[in-house]
């Protein structure tokens, strides 16, 4: 059997404000500072997805790029482009839209419509600087 992993790219735009319910009005604003704005901000998100399989001896492919590119459409795209994280998406009602969760939330929604292959990781870029990496650890 030989294994390969794939990665396919994925950059979406959406808002989001940094606050959490589980603390108060100070300590959000001491903990998240700006991001704490009550008219949130946005990014310019690239989310890098990797699929990790056997590679298939007639095909030459762990996946089909095509398909990968379509469950992304569903699972990322459709959910988060363009879209306020916090008032948009169920998930973030209870929970900080940190780079950390949206990995988190984005690997269950791979999950969802992955069917033939092993999701492996999941990396959020939030800006240049920033990056969250999530490989399914504790769910």
């Amino acid at each position: 059997m030989t294994v390969a992993y794939v990665c396919r790219t994925a950059r979406f735009s959406a808002a989001h404000r940094l606050h959490s319910p589980l603390l108060s009005i100070t300590e959000n604003k001491e903990i998240y500072g700006k991001c704490n704005h009550p008219n949130g901000h946005g990014h310019n998100y690239k989310v890098e997805i990797v699929i990790k399989g056997e590679v298939d001896p007639r095909t030459g492919m762990v996946i089909n790029l095509t398909d990968l590119k379509a469950i992304m459409d569903v699972a990322i795209m459709d959910v988060l482009d363009h879209k306020n994280l916090d008032k948009d998406v169920d998930y973030f009602q209870d929970k900080p839209s940190t780079t950390e969760n949206l990995a988190i939330f984005i690997w269950i929604s791979m999950q969802e419509q992955l069917k033939s292959c092993q999701l492996y990781e999941v990396k959020v870029h939030e800006t240049d600087n920033n990056t969250a990496i999530f490989r399914g650890e504790g769910l």
